[in-house]
């Protein structure tokens, strides 16, 4: 309103790079809170609002004493500049933020789908980058002659669209990113622990952890768990389409946490992982055995959602294609 109003750019435009280093802050608040809370919904707790609009009102309020004490010319500038680099350093925090938040997304879905799903949050990752590039060149940008400006207008347009292709992809995909989070019993920790330490009245994450664990061997044991994977691999459960860790969970009549913490212990892989090696070598085993079978057959048999993904994770796994590699296998049986 400022800039539309009295057009300070092209009357005083120390004064316009002020207001807009200023401004730039609070919205990167708004805009990397508001990404993180697609995968962390517990994220803008009430005091970490507060903590950050209190400390984007300190930091205006520090910086306009200081433009009006200094005086025009260089001591602007140089105030300027600080304000750039701080407000660069931010969006970097910012951004980290979100890579962390994301990570954490990546390994929940991976530890409760079978299929890869996160996938449609890879554009989270990207579109960080994205973001801590534009905020940063907006730092820089900002400086930009008068008559350049346009350049500056120009900048935007490729970071929105991007923006509005990714997010349009992921509405389509929410529901199923969204159980998982929902079934992620981490969340709350990763959102507390985020900027603020454990309070002392309240137990320290490591002693949250043990209890949790403590309570929940006592309730099913390993053998248990065991026993009852070794049953459903025999029945070839893992064939399953869409199969997720609570489908598994619910057939063991056991503990999601407690099975997830089980797999990744024991196999030292994730859900996904794991039930993409049994498929595969299930897979494998069809394509050999089965001579009349095409590989979409194969593909759907193994519990594969398509040719596609199976195509793809046969191949970085065994460096060649499936029909490839059941070719070269029947002509060293047949040579043997």
């Amino acid at each position: 309103m400022i800039h539309l109003t009295f057009s300070p750019r092209f009357t005083d435009s120390t004064f316009a790079i002020f207001i807009n280093l200023c401004t730039y802050s609070l919205a990167a608040w708004f805009f990397g809170s508001a990404l993180v809370m697609l995968l962390v919904k517990n994220f803008v707790t009430q005091r970490r609002f507060i903590w950050h609009i209190a400390g984007w009102f300190v930091y205006v309020a520090v910086a306009t004493t200081l433009f009006l004490l200094l005086p025009k010319g260089q001591p602007r500038t140089w105030l300027l500049i600080g304000m750039a680099a701080a407000f660069m350093a931010y969006c970097s925090w910012l951004g980290t933020i979100l890579l962390r938040a994301y990570r954490h997304a990546v390994r929940t879905l991976d530890d409760y789908y079978s299929d890869e799903i996160a996938v449609y949050i890879r554009w989270m990752s990207v579109f960080t980058y994205w973001a801590v590039g534009y905020g940063i060149s907006q730092g820089f940008l900002t400086f930009i002659p008068d008559r350049y400006v346009v350049l500056w207008l120009l900048s935007a347009i490729p970071f929105f669209i991007y923006l509005y292709v990714s997010y349009k992809h992921y509405v389509l995909f929410y529901e199923k990113v969204d159980v998982a989070i929902e079934n992620d019993e981490e969340r709350e920790d990763f959102a507390e622990t985020d900027f603020f330490p454990p309070s002392a009245d309240e137990p320290a994450e490591d002693e949250q952890e043990d209890k949790k664990l403590e309570t929940l061997t006592q309730a099913y044991s390993n053998e248990r768990i065991a026993e009852g994977l070794e049953r459903w691999i025999q029945r070839n459960g893992f064939t399953q389409n869409g199969l997720t860790l609570a489908d598994l969970a619910h057939e063991l009549y056991t503990n999601r946490t407690y099975l997830s913490t089980y797999i990744n212990g024991h196999f030292h892989m994730s859900f996904r992982e794991w039930i993409g090696s049994l498929r595969l070598s299930y897979a494998k085993n069809l394509l050999l055995k089965e001579p009349n079978l095409s590989v979409g057959k194969v593909a759907q048999r193994a519990g594969y959602q398509s040719l596609s993904h199976f195509t793809s994770s046969f191949t970085k796994s065994e460096g060649q294609a499936p029909s490839k590699w059941r070719k070269e296998a029947w002509l060293a049986a047949a040579d043997s």
